[in-house]
């Protein structure tokens, strides 16, 4: 008999080694520039009120530039326009000025030191990393994007930040067997 229960015990545990994390609370994920060299990591992590996006990266332009999570999970260089437009499971307009937005995506702008490197903690308030219309882990993985020039928050569709810099691929990770 009790070779039966520990059987029963083990079996659950068994499987599930083999799904994925279905809930991740926190994830890092890798910046890379236009050669794909890599700036640094990004750690986003699940708040009660959104999600936190904790940057140490080095390697960008000094001075402002906008970011936002992107719709697609893919970052082929050099323009990473794989990305696709931003994140707006919600139809919203752009922008966090915009009196009908924000997208999901939009963050506010970060700056960059002098020497390239910037560390800054971010929240977004309209994303999460759990299951739901607004979460970062879509059937087709999001991305995290970094643009040359500072977001105005109002203009349409992008707030004219010009060309894509660097990117960040998010995807729901498979936990090992």
């Amino acid at each position: 008999m009790k070779k039966n229960q520990l059987l029963y015990i083990a079996l659950p545990a068994f499987l599930l080694g083999a799904c994925a994390i279905e809930n991740p609370k926190k994830m890092e994920i890798d910046m890379k520039n236009d050669t794909g060299d890599s700036l640094g990591k990004v750690i986003l992590q699940e708040k009660s009120d959104g999600v936190e996006v904790d940057l140490k990266l080095e390697g960008l332009p000094p001075g402002e530039h906008g970011i936002h999570f992107h719709e697609k999970g893919t970052c082929k260089r050099p323009d990473f326009v794989s990305a696709g437009n931003h994140f707006n499971p919600d139809d919203k307009k752009h922008g966090l000025m915009h009196p009908e937005g924000a997208h999901a995506g939009d963050l506010p702008n970060l700056i960059v030191e002098g020497d390239g490197s910037v560390k800054a903690k971010l929240m977004a308030p309209l994303v999460t990393l759990t299951k739901g219309k607004t979460s970062l882990f879509t059937k087709d993985g999001t991305s995290l994007v970094i643009t040359e020039n500072k977001d105005d928050g109002m203009t349409q569709p992008a707030g004219d930040s010009g060309a894509r810099i660097a990117c960040a691929e998010i995807a729901q990770e498979k936990e090992k067997k």
